[in-house]
């Protein structure tokens, strides 16, 4: 009701202002006025200093932008291929700012310098061979060597050597949820299908597939630093993607395909906290949160906790109305820490076990029974998750 109160209200806005400008016109009738819409000198130069007034908040702004929000940059990367993008996007950046510098500065000039003067006429010039090779050749060379410098960098970034030792892990999309699966001691991940998904089988292992028996699914990603990471990506429904942003990581997961990438984390979630500027960042967020906190709570309302950095995986494709919620938090441990942390976790095929197995009956005597002393085992596992 009131969306459509609001339009009402703007619809009446726009007929009374409709209705002054009628107004207005009436009360010029007899006063001289040049309406033949045709520019005059004072036209000219208006427009020709609006240019450079234009010119000058582009600059200002842009200035101004860099300075306002440029600590809120990535920063250090966290993954041995980070800097090769960061080079990248740097050298991209730069020639974006030279260029865009020199053509505007070029446009408001000449549209300031030449602007339409009453005794001036135009000069015809119909065309050009030698400045449209120039003008053309010389966009073509650069963006040429940004592409061959952009696919060697992917090329590079891509490249798996068969030989070389990586830890396979799938992370599983769907609305609005990651799921992790662990390719558990054989390092090698079990076929799977969403035909298969039902109950605690959530990301539809193929419990059939020898490779699938020590596979191990979670909701927090956890990575150990310095060894490559091989990602496969499934989505349950719709099309996202996993965006890793301090890593310098993004792809798409893709319905009814399987797309992959590779990295190697280079600092651990505590160092990364520990570095200067995170530091710094951390302790303004923490500033800004506590100033907002004052507001919440004099309003009778809870206090936002202090911040804490995580790295995060994230959807970088609007994929439904819950997309901004879309996250799971990743941890880099040592590689000893990952050893353990993974070690304590139960297969799938275990949950999956316990999930079916009927409860056991009180009268039945378990101190002799190895079958049931297993799964009570099994079922500690899982309770502890």
């Amino acid at each position: 009701m009131t969306s459509l109160l609001v339009i009402i209200v703007l619809g009446l806005l726009a007929i009374a202002l409709w209705q002054l400008t009628k107004i207005f016109d009436l009360t010029q009738v007899g006063v001289a006025n040049d309406d033949s819409q045709v520019a005059n000198d004072k036209d000219n130069n208006v427009q020709g200093y609006l240019m450079f007034g234009f010119l000058a908040f582009i600059y200002i702004f842009t200035i101004y932008g860099l300075f306002k929000w440029g600590p809120l940059v990535l920063h250090t990367p966290a993954s041995e291929h980070g800097p090769e993008v960061d080079s990248l996007m740097n050298i991209t950046w730069l020639v974006i700012f030279f260029v865009q510098g020199f053509t505007q500065v070029l446009l408001h000039y000449f549209a300031f310098q030449y602007r339409g003067k009453k005794e001036n006429k135009a000069l015809y010039f119909s065309d050009s061979n030698k400045l449209e090779i120039i003008w053309s050749a010389i966009p073509a060379v650069v963006l040429a060597v940004l592409i061959l410098y952009g696919l060697y960098a992917w090329n590079d970034i891509m490249f798996i050597d068969k030989d070389e030792e990586t830890i396979e892990i799938e992370l599983y999309a769907q609305q609005f949820n990651w799921k992790a699966r662990y390719s558990g001691t054989d390092n090698v991940l079990g076929k799977a299908n969403v035909r298969y998904i039902e109950g605690v089988n959530a990301v539809g292992v193929d419990l059939s597939d020898p490779n699938a028996q020590d596979d191990i699914v979670v909701t927090e990603l956890h990575i150990p630093k310095g060894k490559k990471i091989h990602f496969k990506m499934r989505s349950q429904d719709v099309l996202h993607s996993a965006y890793m942003p301090h890593f310098r990581a993004q792809m798409n997961v893709v319905p009814g395909m399987v797309t992959e990438f590779a990295y190697t984390p280079t600092y651990t979630s505590d160092e990364y906290r520990n570095l200067t500027f995170m530091v710094e960042k951390v302790a303004n967020i923490n500033k800004i949160r506590a100033e907002k906190s004052i507001e919440l709570v004099a309003n009778g309302q809870t206090a936002l906790d202090p911040y804490t950095f995580d790295y995060l995986l994230l959807c970088n494709k609007i994929c439904g109305a819950s997309h901004y919620n879309m996250q799971m938090k990743i941890v880099v441990d040592t590689p000893e820490d990952y050893k353990k942390w993974l070690s304590d976790k139960p297969t799938v095929s275990q949950e999956v076990k316990v999930a079916t197995t009927k409860p056991a009956d009180d009268s039945k005597p378990m101190g002799n029974d190895s079958t049931m002393v297993k799964d009570s085992k099994i079922v500690a596992q899982v309770t502890t998750k």
